[in-house]
């Protein structure tokens, strides 16, 4: 298992579509959290691939992850969950969620609302961590939630 990144902090949601979603980077962006600091997961679509393009300037990257198909795929909480063994993409988000710092079950809830289409996104940082966090609920961002745990699981 690769070797969890004491530094990397990642408060993170699921916006249920990309409206919420863009809303809620619009947000982001508006209060200071740069494109290299916020990650998206979501499902493959052409939508999904526009999405990150427009609201990030990047080309979305896309992740064949077991049991949830073709994600696109973008910015640090990607490599933090991908480690050094292709975690992500063999085990999918609940199986990685621990190298971030939440507990299994809340890996569990973030890949299941990402499955039915919802876009997860995570902001990298632990000083403004409690800043994104009321970002992501002003926003409707479901299930939003700082990794804390890091060090004690």
């Amino acid at each position: 298992m690769a070797q969890h990144d004491e530094e990397q902090w990642f408060t993170m949601c699921v916006f249920q579509d990309t409206d919420w979603a863009g809303r809620g980077l619009d947000a982001l962006k508006e209060k200071g959290f740069g494109a290299d600091s916020i990650s998206v997961l979501s499902k493959q679509t052409v939508e999904n691939d526009a999405f990150v393009k427009e609201k990030l300037g990047f080309n979305a990257d896309h992740l064949d992850v077991r049991g949830m198909g073709t994600l696109v795929a973008v910015g640090p909480l990607v490599g933090a969950l991908q480690g050094d063994d292709e975690g992500l993409g063999r085990t999918g988000i609940a199986a990685t969620i621990r190298r971030v710092g939440f507990q299994a079950h809340d890996g569990f809830i973030y890949q299941t609302l990402t499955e039915r289409g919802g876009v997860l996104v995570a902001v990298e940082g632990q000083p403004r961590a409690a800043d994104a966090l009321a970002l992501f609920h002003s926003y409707g961002g479901g299930n939003a939630a700082i990794g804390a745990w890091n060090g004690r699981v």
